[in-house]
């Protein structure tokens, strides 16, 4: 592995993704394509959407709060301390469950599918000091879809009540 890398600030790194703010802490390319890790604030009742994606591995870490994790169809109440992986392929999800936003450390390896993902369907913010505004209106989901088939992410339907 090379030396460690600068960040540059070329591209944004927080985003309004869904919701959630999402900060990507290292970016593939600043450590030769073998991860990103990224760190998600989640308010209440907000998660991500029900996907699978071959290719990546997925490991989250609750750093604050309380979520509801559906992975493989196994529903698993999380809190801070957990550590979740999602094999390469899972169908997964998951949801903030308590009172106050939550917080994940999320690494995805090799990453580059999340990054353009995110990139492709978030809102980019100044900076990671406060939630997104709630948006206006239903997301766009013929552009969501679009930019999911174009970097390899499948979103699946909705989940059952209690594992959404």
């Amino acid at each position: 592995m090379s030396p460690v890398k600068e960040k540059t600030m070329t591209d944004a790194r927080h985003y309004d993704v869904f919701g959630l703010l999402v900060s990507f802490r290292v970016l593939p390319e600043e450590v030769d394509g073998k991860f990103t890790l990224m760190e998600a604030i989640v308010p209440p009742g907000l998660g991500a959407p029900p996907n699978c994606h071959a290719g990546e591995t997925e490991t989250f870490q609750v750093l604050d709060g309380d979520f509801l994790f559906l992975i493989d169809g196994k529903s698993i109440a999380a809190k801070a301390g957990d550590t979740l992986v999602v094999p390469d392929g899972a169908a997964h999800t998951f949801r903030c469950t308590g009172d106050a936003p939550g917080r994940l450390l999320i690494v995805n390896a090799p990453g580059r599918m999340h990054v353009d993902f995110f990139r492709g369907v978030g809102r980019p913010m100044a900076d990671d000091s406060r939630l997104p505004e709630p948006q206006d209106g239903p997301p766009d989901m013929a552009r969501i879809m679009q930019v999911a088939q174009a970097t390899g992410m499948t979103l699946l339907p909705p989940q059952p009540e209690g594992a959404r």
